[in-house]
C-alpha cells in the first residue's frame, strides 16, 4: 500500500539527512549524542537536540508508513507482558504479535490485571480491525478472564511453552531499554516503544533462515522501502 511521505517544509536539512538520523536512532542502540557524532564523521554538523526533535516529529510517521505496507495480520495472535522500569517504578509492557512475528501493537500499563488485559484486547481489535482465530498466552489468569468478556468466540490457548514467539519479540526492546537506562514517563515509554516497534522489525528479517547473499538482497529491498516511505527516494539532494 502506498503512502504519502511527511512534509519537510521549513527544514533546512535535506530529507536524506533527517531520515538517516531517525533510522540510526531507532535501528541501533544509540543515543542522540552518538547519532550526532556519527553524522559529524560523515561531514554533517547537526546537534543531538535537533536529532531528538526529528525523531519525535517524524519517527511515528515513518513507523506508520511501514505498518501500512505490511500484509494483513495473521489469524493467530501471541500475547505477552513484561515489566519495564519507568522513572524507577515497575510498569508493564503488553505486546501482541501474529504467527509470523509481526508486531500488532504494544501498550504500557500500570497493572496486569483483568482490566488491563481487557483494555489491550479491545485496543488490538480496534487497531487491526480484525478478530483472531486463536490467541496464545502464558498462564496469567487475567488473559482468561478478559477473553471470556471480550473474545468469547476465539480459541484461547494458555501455555507457557507455546508463547515463545511473543517472548522473543521483547528481546530488541530489552536491548534498547538497557542502552537508554529506562524511561522517564509512561507517555515517553509508550511513544518511543510504539515507534520502535514499527521501525526496528522492518530491519530485522529472519537472518538465521537466510544465506548471506539472500540477507543482503532482502536488506536492499527494505532500505529502498524506507527511502520510499520517508520521501528520500523522490527528492533531490540539496547542498
Amino acid at each position: 500500500m502506498s503512502s504519502v511521505p511527511p512534509s519537510y517544509r521549513g527544514h533546512r536539512y535535506p530529507v536524506e539527512v533527517i531520515s538517516h538520523c531517525v533510522w540510526l536512532y531507532f535501528r541501533f542502540p544509540l543515543s542522540y549524542r552518538e547519532v550526532e557524532e556519527l553524522m559529524l564523521q560523515r561531514g554533517v554538523i547537526v546537534s543531538y537536540e535537533t536529532v531528538r526533535r526529528w525523531c519525535a516529529k517524524f519517527g511515528q510517521a515513518y513507523a506508520n508508513g511501514l505498518r501500512r505496507r505490511r500484509p494483513r495480520p495473521g489469524d493467530k495472535w501471541h500475547l505477552d507482558e513484561v515489566f519495564i522500569k519507568v522513572n524507577g517504578v515497575q510498569k508493564y509492557l503488553w505486546r501482541a504479535v501474529d504467527q509470523d512475528g509481526n508486531v500488532l501493537d504494544i501498550l504500557v500499563q500500570n497493572r496486569r490485571d483483568k482490566a488491563a488485559a481487557r483494555r489491550f484486547f479491545r485496543r488490538l481489535m480496534k487497531k487491526t480491525r480484525s478478530v483472531p482465530r486463536v490467541i496464545v498466552t502464558d498462564k496469567l489468569r487475567s488473559y482468561g478472564a478478559a477473553h471470556r468478556e471480550v473474545m468469547r468466540s476465539v480459541e484461547h490457548r494458555s501455555h507457557k511453552g507455546l508463547n515463545n514467539r511473543a517472548e522473543n519479540s521483547h528481546q530488541p526492546m530489552r536491548q534498547r531499554e538497557r542502552a537508554m537506562k529506562g524511561f522517564r514517563t509512561v507517555g515517553a515509554a509508550q511513544r518511543f516503544l510504539s515507534t520502535f516497534s514499527g521501525i526496528s522489525p522492518h530491519f530485522r528479517p529472519h537472518r538465521h533462515l537466510m544465506t548471506a547473499s539472500q540477507h543482503r538482497a532482502e536488506m536492499t529491498i527494505r532500505l529502498a522501502i524506507w527511502d520510499q516511505i520517508t520521501g528520500a527516494a523522490s527528492q533531490p539532494t540539496t547542498a
